[in-house]
């Protein structure tokens, strides 16, 4: 490894990847440094609004730039979460359980996590009937009652996916209606498979060694107990912003940054769903990810750190 790298990039799902196949074929001498391969893309079920494919699920997605990342022979570094990054006499840090690496430029694109629901039985039950993955878990618990938490977008695709081999999807929605996409609350509506609960609140998880069922307030029923063996929580989700404090970022943690992806911060960008950028989306990431790598590229000529 070299002492100090041209940039390195933070993350490897859409926007990362991109970012690091873009810095690549620009010659930079890069490093990537992640957590995982593919993101949040590998929990999605089926993208149907990514060009160039019709229909295309998640894993098979985050497969196919994990196939373009390797083309390129990019050092990578996984499994392995960025603690801190800071900046000494003009050259950014960043730290990790296992190590410190060094760079003249630095591209964050380090995504999201699942939002937590913050009550009795959560933390004690999860991996153990609970889980934020729809994709990742579904299977285990063919021909079961389950429910899902949440009424947007991914809580909608969660109940498709799980409704191909449940027995039965509660759907268990705070709000009066389901939000997301007008398509995919049609899909969940008429779907036999499908309860949803609106106008309903979560108060607890129940179990003994395993999730046994929920109880839940509000609603046309009022306080009752819900019978299930799983639950899939889909509240929202929280940027992977907390190592990066030298950056500005808003209220919410995502980072600050402009038309061009950079902070404010000169030298370090960021890309993807850990931004504010407007929407979250597969393909917008990978975007952003583009034009990233190529405004590093910019700033490493311009600052006259490339090469040297």
């Amino acid at each position: 490894m070299p002492d100090i790298y041209d940039v390195i990039v933070i993350g490897a799902g859409p926007a990362g990847i991109t970012a690091a196949v873009y810095a690549a074929r620009k010659k930079l001498n890069l490093l990537v440094v992640t957590g995982d391969v593919g993101g949040q893309a590998a929990w999605s079920g089926e993208v149907e609004n990514y060009t160039g494919f019709n229909m295309i699920s998640g894993p098979e997605l985050a497969s196919k730039f994990d196939e373009h990342l390797k083309q390129f022979n990019i050092p990578l570094i996984e499994s392995e979460e960025t603690l801190s990054l800071s900046s000494e006499n003009g050259v950014f840090k960043v730290k990790t359980a296992k190590g410190v690496y060094l760079s003249k430029s630095i591209i964050i694109a380090s995504g999201k996590r699942s939002r937590e629901m913050n009550i009795p039985g959560e933390k004690e039950y999860k991996n153990k009937g609970l889980t934020y993955c729809a994709t990742c878990d579904g299977p285990l618990f063919a021909g079961k009652e389950v429910a899902v938490i949440g009424g947007g977008n991914s809580a909608l695709d969660a109940a498709i996916q799980l409704s191909r081999y449940c027995s039965k999807v509660y759907v268990i929605n705070n709000t009066p209606e389901l939000g997301g996409d007008k398509i995919m609350r049609e899909q969940v509506l008429k779907n036999p498979a499908v309860i949803v609960l609106n106008g309903v609140k979560v108060e607890a998880v129940l179990g003994e060694k395993f999730v046994s069922g929920l109880r839940i307030s509000g609603g046309k029923e009022g306080a009752s107990d819900i019978r299930l063996k799983g639950i899939f929580v889909e509240i929202g989700l929280l940027p992977n912003s907390e190592f990066a404090g030298i950056v500005k970022r808003n209220a919410s943690g995502e980072i600050v940054v402009d038309a061009g992806c950079a902070t404010d911060v000169p030298g370090i960008f960021a890309a993807g769903d850990v931004t504010d950028v407007a929407e979250k989306q597969i393909i917008i990431a990978a975007g952003e990810g583009a034009k990233a790598a190529l405004a590093a590229f910019k700033y490493l000529i311009i600052s006259g750190k490339l090469g040297g």
